[in-house]
């Protein structure tokens, strides 16, 4: 790959050239390569980020005054200078092309939002007695995995259903290995207690395949398997266990009902469905694996009022499997620009054959069908909640006198229990409701607060947060500096907040203060401005509500994350502080010695007889507590 950045604009008589006139100067430094290019505006930023098989006939395209949409004619008149990265091939372009758009953002391109990695079911392969799981993440635990599942409740759900009808045990190895009794769920049937010996090794390994065989699409196998055995156990006179297997077998059926859409002809695809209406698009995600629906999920990228389906859905493949690995099958309810392209990339990524589709007809054309349907349903509800968020917004610009309604509402708050595992909890929102994935936790570090200084920890927190801003954006240019700061106090906490804005140089962004009225209660709220006479709003309006929310989800994300820390610390133990010993090892002395207070009074020698313990680390561990001592 050839870096060719050219990002210095080229200039005339009349200095820097813009537009048509600027991609056209380009042209006589462009070759037939394939690449990427990058349109950039009089400030640097990036406005489109594009791939080209040939990059000097794609480039020449846009110095064309006429042809372009409103979209592409507003991008080429704001373009100030390019930049060019050819490459080997065409695939390896697009797959730069989707990492580029990614990374940089562009204003004009379709972006993705809120692309987050799937959960999976696990069965563990660490134990004898292998445990059923969700797992996220890298796959680095021995087992077999068992996904996409679209969220964290379809794998919920599925896991309570294989409870009921496989009593696979969900317990921690500790948790294991510590019963002596059945627990709870082996009382109301969901788990068969190997724990204490209620079934053994390999009936429960019998157990775990007949799970695995479910989860790999051969249901009627294990009915069939589970009926047989029922008959066998009735014919014997073993009534009882013939009634427990008769529950799993209708706990097997209930579980195939449940998932809905079960398509025969398809064993593993992923069916990817677009709407677009008023400039707004929604993309449906069904996962379809072993025969079985897995849950589907709705996505809104961002795209303009003239762009087609064909590169919006080739835009959201493309940035969807970045990080995700892709299924044999994509079904489409468009074509796209590039499929071959396309699918090649996605097979080079996958190591194997990925085929994309648009069926006309049968079984795959009704999945596509159902999935359109669920796209066009969810952009309707969502356009419908957009036109209310943006009311409330405007409500709240009218109440707060603000300049125009907020696109981003930055809300604080703080928790602690006189003062000790302190945090500090921001949260945003703006046309789209809540923005939880760019909430954030501050842990309080000042060790110079007294406890239950409110006022010292909002100060750390906003001196961390703007520092950072104006770190990263010190021209405002971006979309992370809010518009409003909603501060759960009075006049004395908004006037320390505006202290510390004047102290950063970002006086200039609004500042309301949030406070319970004289009874304290819910609705009768009091607001404080700088400068200003403290004022409510009427009992019913709307943007009082909207406000409350606010407040609350703030107030929920502070208390969460103090709840989170305080569990940490508690189960903390002296051994954390010891040089050399980490989680494999603290583990070993535990279970050696049973305790912390037992391992900090053993002896040299004991300490050294503990498997994984080096001489070295035994006279560490032995120092570490009695020079404490």
């Amino acid at each position: 790959m050839n870096d060719n950045p050219q990002a210095s604009t080229p200039e005339d008589q009349d200095g820097a050239v813009q537009g048509y006139a600027c991609i056209q100067a380009y042209l006589p430094t462009l070759d037939n390569s394939p690449g990427v290019y990058r349109m950039l505006d009089a400030d640097s930023r990036v406005l489109y980020v594009g791939k080209a098989r040939n990059l000097k006939k794609r480039v020449s395209n846009y110095a064309k005054p006429t042809g372009h949409s409103g979209r592409i004619a507003r991008m080429i008149r704001e373009t100030a200078s390019m930049m060019f990265l050819t490459t080997r091939t065409e695939t390896e372009a697009l797959l730069l092309e989707q990492n580029l758009i990614k990374q940089l953002k562009p204003r004009y391109n379709v972006l993705l939002r809120d692309d987050k990695s799937f959960p999976n079911i696990l069965v563990s392969r660490t134990h004898g007695f292998p445990q059923i799981k969700k797992h996220r993440g890298a796959k680095k635990e021995p087992g077999s995995y068992y996904g996409p599942f679209a969220s964290a409740g379809a794998v919920n759900r599925t896991l309570n259903q294989l409870q009921k009808v496989f009593l696979l045990r969900n317990c921690s190895d500790a948790m294991f290995e510590s019963r002596t009794r059945p627990c709870l769920l082996y009382q109301i049937k969901r788990c068969s207690a190997p724990c204490v010996g209620k079934v053994s090794e390999a009936e429960y390994g019998a157990l775990v395949g007949d799970a695995e065989r479910f989860l790999q699409g051969k249901s009627t196998r294990v009915q069939e398997t589970l009926a047989k055995e029922m008959a066998v156990a009735s014919d014997a006179m073993e009534f009882e266990r013939a009634a427990a297997l008769r529950d799993r077998i209708r706990a097997l059926t209930q579980v195939q009902q449940s998932q809905g859409i079960n398509p025969r002809g398809v064993a593993e695809a992923d069916v990817i469905a677009l709407h677009m209406e008023g400039g707004q698009a929604c993309v449906q995600v069904f996962f379809i694996r072993a025969h079985q629906n897995w849950g589907n999920r709705d996505y809104y990228p961002r795209v303009g009022a003239d762009i087609d389906a064909a590169e919006v859905l080739q835009a959201f493949l493309g940035q969807f499997y970045g990080n995700k690995q892709p299924p044999r099958l994509l079904l489409l309810s468009h074509g796209i620009e590039d499929e071959d392209l396309m699918a090649e990339a996605l097979s080079e990524k996958a190591g194997r054959k990925v085929e994309i589709a648009v069926p006309q007809r049968g079984e795959k054309a009704e999945l596509v069908s159902g999935a359109a349907r669920n796209a066009r349903e969810s952009l309707a509800r969502k356009m419908s909640e957009s036109a209310t968020q943006a009311k409330l917004l405007a409500g709240l610009a009218e109440a707060f006198a603000l300049d125009g309604p907020p696109a981003r509402i930055e809300v604080y708050d703080n928790s602690h229990i006189q003062g000790t595992n302190a945090v500090g909890a921001m949260i945003v929102a703006g046309a789209d409701g809540f923005l939880k994935s760019q909430y954030r936790k501050f842990n309080i570090k000042g060790d110079d607060l007294t406890p239950g200084d409110d006022f010292g920890m909002m100060k750390e927190v906003l001196m961390r947060r703007f520092q950072r801003l104006l770190k990263e954006d010190p021209d405002r240019q971006g979309d992370t500096w809010p518009d409003l700061l909603l501060i759960d106090g009075g006049a004395g906490q908004v006037s320390a907040v505006i202290q510390i804005m004047r102290e950063l140089g970002v006086d200039s962004i609004p500042v309301v203060g949030v406070a319970k009225g004289v009874d304290r209660d819910a609705g009768k709220e009091e607001f404080h401005r700088p400068g200003q006479p403290a004022f409510a709003l009427k009992h019913n309006d709307p943007v009082l509500y909207f406000v409350q929310r606010l407040r609350d989800e703030a107030h929920r994300f502070a208390i969460g994350t103090h709840r989170a820390k305080r569990a940490k610390a508690i189960g903390a133990t002296p051994l954390d502080e010891v040089p050399g010993v980490g989680a494999a090892r603290k583990r070993a002395l535990l279970a050696h010695f049973g305790s912390a207070k037992a391992v900090s009074r053993a002896g040299l020698s004991d300490l050294k007889a503990v498997d994984g313990v080096s001489d070295s680390l035994a006279e560490t561990i032995y120092g570490f507590f009695h020079e404490k001592g």
